[in-house]
Order: structure tokens, then sequence, then C-alpha cells
């Protein structure tokens, strides 16, 4: 389904590493690609074909924009995994940070169940954003996602000191940015 390429996408870009898209991935052409003919232009007058190429559009301009999504690829300092065994939900999540400690949260759900709620530990106090939803209705998703900042509560989730109740979309990929300058005096 589009929305698993959408999720996977998004898990992938989020991972270190350099990028490969094949010619058409970025609109699910069916056929493989060929030199021996051109791309299959004509399945961009489907909503489906055209929502994907434009989240793909959108996540190739967050990647360029977005230091943490590759500055530090070689640098075990520029990921780290959140949650990676959650067999229950199916759901992982990472940090990516860039050379200044900017961070960016992935959270992917690669299940079709939609997760209010759902504790995600943090390193950092703070106010979080979702800048990137692949769940969004203009990318042919569900619109499920956190449509209002989310702040960090001081408390201990695994190994991190704050946690944010956030809500994960149905086979969908999130990024989550925490806003500058809001950490708060009782830590992080």
């Amino acid at each position: 389904s589009f929305a698993n390429l959408r999720t996977s996408y998004g898990f992938m870009y989020g991972h270190p590493g350099k990028k490969l898209l094949f010619m058409g991935g970025e609109f699910g052409q069916y056929n493989e690609w060929s030199e021996a003919r051109s791309l299959d232009w004509h399945l961009l007058q489907y909503a489906d074909h055209k929502n994907l190429q434009a989240y793909m559009k959108e996540l190739n301009h967050l990647y360029q924009k977005e230091p943490a999504f590759w500055e530090l690829d070689s640098d075990p300092n520029g990921f780290e995994w959140i949650e990676c065994d959650d067999a229950d939900s199916s759901v992982v999540s990472f940090i990516r940070r860039d050379s200044k400690g900017k961070e960016l949260i992935f959270v992917c759900n690669f299940t079709p169940v939609v997760h209010h709620g759902m504790h995600l530990g943090v390193p950092n106090m703070g106010t979080y954003k979702e800048i990137l939803n692949s769940d969004d209705e203009r990318f042919g998703g569900s619109g499920v996602g956190n449509k209002t900042v989310l702040r960090s509560e001081k408390k201990e989730f695994r190994e991190y000191k704050n946690v944010l109740r956030v809500t994960v979309p149905p086979l969908g990929a999130c990024i989550l940015r925490r806003k500058p300058n809001t950490r708060c005096k009782n830590g992080g």
C-alpha cells in the first residue's frame, strides 16, 4: 500500500547512510525501472501516485534543510534508538542529531493501528512540534497526527528522564523537532 511505502521511506530517510531512490520510486511506479523506456509518468494522473510524489518532495526538502538527517551519518553520536524492540505495537523510534546537537525524533508505526498518548522517552525537556507526518491527508493519509505542540513531562521512561505523549499514526512515520529555547528550569 502507499501508506506502507510512505512509512518505509520515512524510516529509510531517517536512518544513517546515503539514500538510494530508483527512478520512479518517488511516485510509486509499478514497473521496474529500465533504460529502454521512459518512466510511467502517466501514473501521476492518479491521486495515490501524486500524493506519494508530494510526500517525497517534502521529505527531500526536509532532508536538505535539516543537517540531522545526514551530517553525522558516520558518527555514533548522530543516531540513537529510543525504542527498537516493541514487538507488541510494531512502533520504532530513534533520534538523529547534527554536529550542533539539534535533534529530530522519528516515530514509525508499521501497523494499521493508531496509538493515542503513546509514551515516548526523550532526552530533553521542552516542547516538540511535528514537522512531517506521512499520514497527513495531503499525502493521501488518514490525517492522524500531532496537530498541536507537545510538551514533555519530567518523568522517567526507560533510560530517559523526560517523556512525550504522542499520537502515532497508522502505517505512518512522523518527525518531531524540539522547539529552540524550550528548556525548562527543572532539567533537560
